[in-house]
C-alpha cells in the first residue's frame, strides 16, 4: 500500500472514530437539550442537506485545485471545530449550526478525498485498496459506538464531545502528513 493511502486511513479513520462516537446516542443527546425526535430529524436534515449542496458545488470547483491535501486537511479541521462545537450546545438552533459546519466539512473534504485516494489506488490492487478503506469505515464505527457510548455514560456528553474533538484534531494533524507524502513542504 503506498504511503499516501496509509496517511489518508489513518485521518479518515480518526475523524471517523470522533464522529462515530456519537451516531448511536444522538437522539439521546437532542433529548437532553430539550429536542425530540423531530428536532433530531431536523439537525440531520442541516447536515445532510448542506453536505450534499456544498458538495455539488465544490466538488466542480476542486476538479481545478492543484492541492487536495489543503482541502482535506482544511475539512478535517473543520470536523475538529464541529466536534468542539458539541460543548456549545444548549438548543436546537446551536445544534443545527454544528451540523451545517460539519456538512461544510465534510463536504469540503469528500470529493478531494475521493479524488485523492484514486489517484493513490494501484491499477491492479484496486478492489484490496478500497476494500482497506470500507473496512475501516466499519470496523472503526463499530469500536466508536461502544466507546462513545461508554464515555457518554460514565462521564456525561460533554466530555464525550471533549474526546471527539481530540480524535477530529489527531485526524486532521495526521492528514498533514500528506503534505510530506507528495514532497509538498520541501518544495514551498
Amino acid at each position: 500500500m503506498k504511503k499516501g493511502l496509509k496517511f489518508l486511513l489513518v485521518a479518515d479513520s480518526l475523524a471517523t472514530l470522533a464522529l462515530g462516537m456519537l451516531g448511536p446516542i444522538y437522539a439521546i443527546f437532542v433529548e437532553q437539550i430539550g429536542g425530540d425526535i423531530l428536532d433530531a430529524s431536523w439537525a440531520f436534515f442541516a447536515f445532510t442537506l448542506t453536505s450534499g449542496v456544498v458538495i455539488y458545488i465544490i466538488g466542480k470547483w476542486e476538479d481545478k485545485i492543484k492541492h487536495k491535501e489543503k482541502l482535506i486537511s482544511s475539512g478535517y479541521f473543520l470536523v475538529a471545530l464541529g466536534c468542539l462545537g458539541y460543548i456549545l450546545v444548549y438548543n436546537q438552533i446551536s445544534l443545527l449550526g454544528v451540523q451545517v459546519i460539519l456538512g461544510f466539512a465534510i463536504a469540503l473534504l469528500s470529493p478531494a478525498y475521493d479524488s485523492l485516494y484514486s489517484h493513490y489506488v494501484r491499477k491492479k490492487e484496486e478492489a484490496s485498496d478500497w476494500g482497506s478503506w470500507e473496512a475501516m469505515g466499519y470496523i472503526v464505527s463499530a469500536f466508536a459506538a461502544l466507546i462513545g457510548g461508554y464515555i457518554a455514560s460514565q462521564l456525561g456528553f460533554k466530555a464525550l464531545f471533549f474526546v471527539m474533538f481530540l480524535f477530529a484534531l489527531f485526524g486532521a494533524f495526521a492528514s498533514l502528513s500528506l503534505f510530506r507524502s507528495k514532497n509538498y513542504l520541501n518544495t514551498q
